[in-house]
């Protein structure tokens, strides 16, 4: 167990990687549109790099469950993911868009390691009476990211070309290596490799989200609710050209929405105790439906107001969803948890984003009207698994088996 002196480090690590992560998405963007002057393509390429998180994420998991120094191979893992990002700038434009794409989903199969990857090691790097705080800093660094990766891209792209804002993002990763590499070590990790089996990790995993009811709702919630995310994402640059005259100044609606992410975040962190993780998934989609639609007016005051109630909901979301993963999982299943979470997410970011782009094309506010229409359904999903919990709750003797 590191002291606590260390989670600063960890924040900073946490927080460089992540920034450099979500620079690059509305990076790959913008090169994307500016390559082949398509929206429909650029959301392609966005969508590519995420979609495969599905099938890494469970992976590289399991692995870093069974690893003895899981820093280290979280640190490859952020080497490999910038290496495929260079890539992707040096091929685009130079090869069939299908082949800069195969590329992407490649590199995309190694993203959960700059989310759930970090989040996992947490309580490693803190006490169990400091985890809240700790999960409600954590949670910050990815609003922080939010809000510095999407203006950095627009600002490099408006000032160096949107080629210079994917090289910044694999700066911005570079950065946090040393952190990566001195994560503690796990030292129960060579006898649970003795036990059991990737393939049985893998299965575990999987039976544990889908057995644990409260796991289960968060997880099924929070993946619909980012399908309307990536939805919104996409239509960025085309909300900038049509509210602000300019497809790179759509990044500044996304920083808006990460700046009211990080201060209701910030709030949360001063007082932990007021969470209430499970009413708080439930109510955030429910908010971000309010926003969605009101950011289909595509004017610049709703539009900025839509973007900070978008944030108000979207910041404690994820406060709330790390809280009831850190509840919910098994301590040898923690990382794969975390990551198949982190890759369910992703995963329906991607698919936001793969049916944004032709949507917007067709009409932006009804993309953003669709975008709503997850959160609705979101929360109508919340319901759903909350009524069949209570079913099989109601079939079991005294509850038995409703948690694990």
């Amino acid at each position: 167990m590191l002291t606590r002196y260390r989670l600063p480090l960890y924040v900073a690590g946490a927080a460089t990687a992540r920034a450099g992560d979500e620079m690059s998405g509305p990076a790959l963007l913008l090169v994307g549109v500016a390559a082949t002057d398509s929206a429909s393509a650029g959301s392609a390429l966005l969508s590519g790099i995420t979609i495969s998180a599905a099938v890494g994420g469970p992976v590289f998991g399991a692995m870093l469950d069974r690893a003895a120094a899981p820093g280290r191979l979280l640190a490859g893992a952020l080497v490999a993911y910038s290496a495929a990002l260079m890539v992707i700038l040096l091929i685009l434009g130079r090869l069939p868009l299908p082949f800069v794409i195969a590329t992407a989903m490649l590199g995309g199969l190694l993203g959960p390691a700059l989310a759930g990857g970090w989040t996992s090691q947490l309580p490693r790097v803190v006490e169990p009476d400091g985890l809240s705080r700790a999960t409600a800093l954590d949670a910050m660094t990815y609003n922080f990211a939010s809000l510095a990766g999407p203006a950095l891209a627009g600002v490099v792209a408006v000032l160096a070309g949107a080629e210079s804002g994917v090289v910044a993002a694999v700066a911005l990763i570079a950065l946090a290596l040393p952190v990566a590499w001195t994560l503690p070590a796990d030292p129960a990790a060579s006898s649970r490799r003795r036990r059991t089996s990737v393939v049985g990790d893998l299965v575990s995993g999987f039976l544990a989200i889908v057995r644990a009811r409260f796991l289960a709702r968060a997880t099924v919630t929070s993946v619909i609710s980012y399908i309307g995310v990536g939805v919104l994402v996409t239509c960025s640059p085309l909300l900038g050209e049509e509210a602000l005259g300019t497809a790179n100044a759509g990044t500044f609606f996304l920083a808006a929405l990460a700046v009211a992410s990080l201060a209701a975040n910030v709030l949360v962190a001063r007082r932990p105790g007021v969470l209430l993780p499970d009413t708080t998934v439930l109510g955030s989609t429910l908010v971000l439906a309010v926003a969605f639609l009101l950011a289909a007016t595509v004017s610049p005051v709703p539009l900025f107001v839509a973007m900070a109630l978008a944030g108000a909901a979207a910041g404690p979301q994820l406060t709330a969803l790390f809280a009831v993963r850190h509840r919910e999982a098994p301590e040898r299943l923690r990382g794969q948890i975390f990551t198949t979470g982190a890759s369910l997410k992703i995963t329906g970011y991607a698919i936001g984003a793969g049916i944004g782009g032709p949507i917007a094309t067709w009409s932006l506010s009804g993309a953003l009207v669709v975008a709503a229409g997850f959160e609705v359904l979101a929360a109508a999903s919340y319901a759903a698994v909350t009524a069949v919990g209570r079913g099989r709750e109601a079939r079991t003797p005294d509850g038995a088996g409703t948690r694990a």
